[in-house]
């Protein structure tokens, strides 16, 4: 559902065969694929070995589609589990896991985009997103339900509405230059009411509220926040709004 803001971003940076890209939280590869189509040589680094398996099932040259996939490498750990003395250094440093989603999120990518930084070039573009105005995300509304519901836990991990500095401050605290920004329209649909359920579950977003009480009590309260965006034939679509700031390393 983000592959607009994957798209905006490739084509803002002109993306192609000269970018070496490493992708911080690159989950299933979905981002680095696109990224392999246009020609770049990705890194992906994650912490998460089950998405970890399918991002190597997308980008290794066995399998369907190798022709589209270049030189591509996914890496079990942090950043600096991808430094190589072999190699220039990275032209793109992309951060796409919205800031935004839960507290102590912006605290966790600070950290991994300082890491990351003595790893790129001078002036490479390091790219952080997050949702925009709630006002213009509808998903905001039905991701309140995980708070309301985690609320006896009040730690970290709990969902939490994006501030509207949150980019910028990320990039001053990791020592970065902001230079530019822009918002993409990137709408979740779903082709029912228990798809969605499943889907924004599988986001993890919904675990502390599923501790805090019970997975059917989330189930019945996040199908309740859905019903307005359910359409007459049972889909339901909820536009939304993300940003993005792409900044550079000195």
């Amino acid at each position: 559902m983000l592959v607009p803001l994957y798209e905006a971003v490739y084509e803002r940076l002109d993306v192609d065969a000269t970018t070496r890209l490493l992708g911080l939280g690159c989950g299933s590869g979905l981002a680095l694929l696109m990224a392999a189509a246009r020609g770049a040589a990705v890194t992906g680094v994650d912490t998460a070995a089950d998405r970890l398996a399918l991002a190597r099932e997308r980008l290794t040259p066995d399998g369907r589609d190798a022709g589209a996939r270049t030189a591509a490498r996914i890496v079990h750990g942090s950043p600096a589990d991808t430094a190589r003395t072999d190699t220039p250094g990275y032209t793109v440093v992309t951060a796409f896991d919205p800031i935004g989603c839960l507290s102590g999120d912006a605290e966790g990518l600070t950290e991994l985009l300082t890491e990351s930084v003595p790893l790129a070039g001078s002036g490479a573009a390091v790219v952080l997103a997050g949702w925009g105005p709630p006002e213009r995300c509808a998903t905001t509304s039905v991701l309140r339900v995980a708070t309301e519901l985690a609320e006896p836990l009040c730690g970290l991990g709990v969902w939490r509405p994006t501030g509207r500095d949150d980019l910028e401050r990320v990039a001053a605290r990791a020592g970065l230059r902001p230079d530019g920004s822009g918002r993409v329209a990137c709408p979740f649909g779903y082709a029912d009411p228990d798809s969605a359920v499943r889907g924004l579950k599988s986001t993890g977003l919904f675990d502390p509220a599923i501790t805090a009480t019970d997975q059917a009590q989330v189930d019945k309260e996040l199908a309740e926040a859905l019903h307005p965006y359910q359409r007459p034939d049972g889909t339901v679509w909820m536009p939304n709004v993300f940003r993005y700031l792409v900044a550079r390393t000195p």
